[in-house]
């Protein structure tokens, strides 16, 4: 009876808590009924970005989630940098309140694509360090760390499935094309134009025109060979890991491989069909055999056409040099004196200060 006596008190403070919390819901839904049909220039004049920096600053999840509630068109206003909601939030690493932007549904990738005026999307911001005032809260550096990388890859997954959809993409069509390839080949090689000799079981044109008939077969075993290792190399693409590490070198060094092997397979495969064709029809029908040797080359033309750009990407961003030249000694600011330049960028004044040591201020 006592102890039930004892807690009284503490009873009645979480009710008087309660309450007060869900009268503050109530008032915050009446405000933000009220700004709902606002102009921007209004909304403007009541500060209304200055209160919802500072919700998030603090963490207040029901204050943003009621604004959402009643106003969903907030999820597209940007403040005088250019960022949104969920910009500030994961600047700020309010986990909580950047939870609210997986309730958008079909919205979220519009609204993750956004840029400020530093062409900063969400992968940007969540890639640079917290506040210290919310690593201060982290005891040691392995938990921060550890809770920097969290937000890193929470932005970086949806990045790291359109890498994997796209690679199984262009593996598996590509995978098709070749299959078709190295089985054409492989029955051409058992069906040889002008057919056998009935007692030596020889093909014919091989004592007819012998130079021809070679470069028929040898086109025809190349074509087929290429085709199979590419086969072979977008075989593994589509049964790799995709771990991130896996990006860099090794899956691109498969889709290189595979589509140059591929492009050999055709080359090859044209070769053959045009030494078939000059072998059945140069001595009655060279006129229908030219022009069909002359419209073999256009398969190959339209493959390099279209897949050679990528393929020299590819291999220039894969074994060419990083993308930061860590060779060179001296930047040429470092060598210059201290200065400091002005200017103005969308109505936002910024001072950078230039000098050995120095930093960028916003």
């Amino acid at each position: 009876m006592c102890l039930i006596l004892l807690a009284v008190p503490d009873i009645k403070n979480l009710h008087d808590k309660k309450l007060v919390n869900d009268e503050a819901s109530n008032l915050l839904g009446r405000i933000f009924k009220e700004i709902r049909g606002m102009s921007d220039l209004e909304l403007e004049r009541m500060e209304i970005d200055k209160a919802v920096h500072n919700a998030i600053k603090h963490g207040i999840v029901e204050f943003v989630d009621e604004l959402l509630t009643y106003n969903p068109d907030f999820i597209w206003r940007k403040d005088k940098r250019g960022r949104t909601i969920f910009s500030h939030a994961i600047i700020l690493r309010q986990e909580k309140i950047f939870s609210l932007f997986y309730r958008l549904g079909p919205k979220k990738s519009i609204v993750a694509s956004r840029h400020d005026i530093f062409h900063n999307n969400f992968l940007h911001l969540a890639a640079k360090l917290s506040p210290p005032a919310q690593l201060d809260r982290i005891s040691g550096a392995a938990l921060q760390m550890q809770r920097e990388l969290q937000w890193y890859k929470s932005r970086t997954q949806g990045a790291r499935k359109r890498r994997r959809k796209w690679m199984k993409n262009t593996a598996g069509s590509s995978m098709i094309v070749g299959t078709l390839i190295a089985a054409v080949m492989f029955t051409t090689a058992f069906t040889m134009p002008g057919g056998n000799e009935a007692q030596s079981g020889l093909p014919i044109m091989l004592n007819t025109d012998r130079n021809t008939f070679m470069i028929f077969m040898i086109s025809n075993g190349l074509s087929l060979f290429a085709s199979s290792t590419s086969v072979l190399m977008f075989l593994g693409i589509l049964t790799a890991r995709y771990a991130e590490d896996d990006f860099l070198v090794s899956l691109p060094t498969k889709l290189i491989f595979g589509i140059a092997c591929l492009f050999v397979s055709i080359v090859t495969m044209m070769i053959s069909f045009a030494a078939a064709m000059y072998l059945m029809l140069h001595k009655t029908l060279s006129w229908v055999s030219i022009p069909l040797i002359i419209l073999s080359t256009l398969p190959v033309v339209l493959f390099s056409t279209l897949q050679f750009p990528l393929l020299f990407e590819m291999v220039i961003r894969t074994y060419g040099s990083t993308i930061f030249d860590k060779h060179k000694k001296h930047a040429s600011f470092v060598k210059k004196p201290l200065q400091t330049s002005h200017y103005k960028k969308e109505g936002f004044q910024q001072q950078i200060s230039l000098g050995e040591g120095g930093a960028i201020r916003q």
